[in-house]
């Protein structure tokens, strides 16, 4: 039995430790050996998530602590029932996402409401020490918003980091931080460790990440990483709109470089990374055992308001689907049900089998439905898959992409490229996975939101949306891949469409279910001016306020209402001026009382230098801008694309509100941004 001391008292532990099963002597035992501090090395592990992605995460967290000598307790935010943060003592670990356009995912808000009470004192949590992963995209205006939501009001009530936190950006990877900054909580979870046994936990943790005479071992390499990001997204050639245009045209030209011997691909590696000693990840352990058994219209009152989203849920491609059963060897079993069960001798931790795989469902049925076969594969699957490989020159492959010397080459031919686990299986033609490796690690097919662009009180029973057809290059195939849902819904749509002969009797039925309420909603009160920004199919929503202002004015005739402004942008007049007729009417009538178009391919009819972008209309008409936004008290709403148009137009109010008001850029800011806490300047945007 061996002894270990833990903040005054003594505490037995049950296992002996590497040393003292060897029949080696106490006094050779490490003062702080992993096996003898298992019982002092606990940590609380919490993740909020949207989609999936922090509670891998923070899973993948789980499993690398047991190999390191720790224990994680794991739990979603939103399971409150099970840890209590009043009384917690030991370290805290939170991986957060980020959704919308800045706000904490669904699990988090009721964690995020608790401790954003005015009442709690400032010392609250001056017993935690903690470390924070947040997750997000630099492509919308709050980067990590829902991490640094939390990790400012955690600082707010007393509790200190023991560990810098980390911000990853999916723009451009999340794995550029997440691995190193998993990598580096070990040495920071052992050195608190060691602080609170030697009673230094105090001294060893005053000074905050960023204070000089900060020793964090780990800081500099996440200082570095978080460096390298910023580069790669603003004028590296491998941030994302650089890289994805480089490698559409490195798809292109596949062939001729697969036969260069200095051109490295997906499927083969150059020195010095095909010379190098590779740090591969350890392989996730299996944990579903997978029986294949041969097998023995509801209409949906569905309510919404103006502003208001709605989730499709798509099928995957059917020829995609069928040509994975084809790769798997599957194809005469895809009419089976699929059996599963978590394996009995299964080495991970809390394994549970998958809820968003319905239980005696057919394979074709899971593999259309249930999981996104187009996923970018993670670097576990493809250190799984290099197992599964029995070619020597294939294995080493996929260990150089799942490694740390590889990322590089990850970042290039499988996430640049958008890989999906099908490209990688026809690369790699001797790599045979089993069907229960894949079920483990493909995620759940997400369905895609659409904005209502109509309104219930003008056409009750109806539900209108608009959807842009966007296709792209994938992986080694020179064809470009029309996305999942749009490419869907294109395809039921053609029998609509000219040159159908005629349309069908009935047309084409798909699922939908509601969104989570948000505030992207007229204002109560008719009256407030309105300014809506939407540039393509950005226009959807506005779309419905208007039908729903035009049902409020022919019910309230001496109403009073409020302008409407719409500011709206496409490429052409004559191919893509959406809903034309219907804003004609409708300014016509009064309810849009300003129409602002503009067309960036068009050159103006009168030789005069025309507006290409809505950002530019909206500085044309500042003066009347600010005066709607600053002394009418009118709202602003900005809907479409998220990469450039969001800030753009934020930029312009920024500039309209400078100069109009006359106060400087840094005041401009902080007016937008009451503006925002107020709810009047909302933005429905996407990636």
């Amino acid at each position: 039995m061996h002894r270990v001391r833990m903040g005054g008292a003594r505490f037995a532990v049950s296992a002996l430790c590497t040393r003292a099963r060897a029949g080696l002597p106490q006094r050779d035992c490490p003062r702080y050996c992993s096996t003898c501090l298992e019982v002092m090395r606990r940590f609380l592990l919490l993740y909020a998530t949207q989609h999936g992605q922090a509670k891998a995460i923070a899973e993948e967290i789980r499993e690398k602590a047991v190999a390191r000598g720790f224990s994680a307790d794991l739990h979603c935010m939103s399971e409150t029932d099970k840890y209590d943060l009043k009384t917690e003592t030991a370290p805290l670990v939170v991986v957060v996402s980020t959704t919308g356009t800045g706000d904490p995912p669904d699990t988090a808000r009721r964690f995020v409401k608790e401790i954003n009470d005015k009442t709690l004192p400032v010392d609250f949590f001056a017993h935690l020490r903690y470390g924070l992963l947040g997750l997000g995209d630099s492509e919308y205006t709050y980067f990590c918003n829902g991490g640094k939501v939390i990790d400012r009001r955690l600082q707010e009530l007393g509790a200190r980091r023991f560990y810098d936190t980390g911000h990853a950006d999916d723009c451009v990877g999340l794995e550029l931080v997440v691995e190193p900054w998993i990598d580096g909580l070990w040495a920071a979870l052992a050195k608190l460790f060691v602080s609170s046994s030697e009673g230094e936990m105090s001294g060893a943790l005053t000074a905050a990440p960023g204070a000089s005479g900060t020793t964090d071992a780990a800081k500099p390499e996440l200082i570095h990483v978080e460096s390298q990001v910023e580069l790669l997204r603003l004028d590296d050639p491998g941030g994302k709109d650089s890289e994805v245009s480089e490698q559409n045209g490195a798809s292109r030209g596949q062939s001729s470089a697969l036969t260069a011997d200095f051109e490295p691909s997906l499927t083969r590696s150059v020195p010095p990374l095909s010379l190098a000693s590779l740090n591969i990840p350890a392989l996730p352990p299996d944990y579903l055992q997978v029986h294949l058994q041969e097998p023995v219209g509801q209409k949906t009152d569905f309510s919404y308001q103006p502003g208001d989203a709605f989730n499709i849920i798509c099928p995957n491609s059917d020829s995609e689907v069928q040509s994975l059963l084809h790769r798997l060897q599957l194809t005469d079993q895809r009419e089976h049900h699929v059996l599963l069960k978590i394996k009995a001798d299964t080495k991970k931790r809390g394994a549970a089998l998958p809820q968003h795989i319905p239980e005696k469902c057919s394979l074709q049925f899971i593999l259309t439905w249930c999981l996104e076969i187009r996923a970018i594969p993670k670097k576990a699957l493809l250190r799984a898959l290099a197992d599964c490989a029995g070619d020597t020159a294939e294995r080493r492959r996929l260990q150089e992409l799942s490694s740390s010397q590889g990322a590089a080459d990850y970042n290039r031919f499988v996430r640049g490229a958008r890989a999906s686990l099908l490209d990688l299986l026809l690369a790699f033609p001797s790599c045979q996975p089993p069907l229960g490796l894949l079920l483990e690690h493909l995620p759940k097919l997400q369905p895609r939101p659409y904005s209502c662009a109509s309104s219930g009180l003008c056409h009750p029973g109806r539900l209108r949306f608009v959807f842009t057809v966007v296709e792209v290059a994938c992986g080694a195939s020179a064809a470009p891949r029309r996305g999942l849902c749009t490419g869907w819904l294109a395809s039921l749509a053609e029998s609509l469409l000219p040159p159908a002969t005629s349309a069908p009797a009935h047309g084409p039925q798909i699922s939908i279910s509601p969104r989570a309420a948000n505030s992207f909603h007229l204002p109560r009160d008719p009256s407030v001016p309105v300014v809506m920004v939407g540039p393509g199919a950005g226009i959807a929503p506005f779309i419905g306020f208007l039908q729903h202002r035009e049902k409020l004015q022919e019910q309230h005739p001496d109403g009073h209402f409020g302008a409407m402004w719409l500011f709206f942008g496409c490429r052409h007049r004559d191919r893509d001026y959406l809903f034309r007729d219907e804003l004609r009417r409708l300014q016509q009538r009064g309810t849009l009382t300003h129409l602002t178009v503009c067309f960036s391919r068009d050159a103006a009819a009168d030789g005069a230098a025309p507006a290409k972008y809505v950002q530019d209309d909206m500085r044309r008409q500042g003066a009347r801008l600010a005066a709607l936004l600053l002394r009418q008290r009118g709202c602003v709403y900005v809907c479409g694309d998220a990469k450039n148009m969001a800030k753009d137009v934020n930029d312009a109010l920024v500039e309209i509100i400078s100069q109009e008001a006359g106060v400087n850029k840094l005041e401009a800011m902080k007016t937008l941004a009451t503006l925002k806490e107020e709810k009047r300047y909302l933005q429905d945007i996407w990636s």
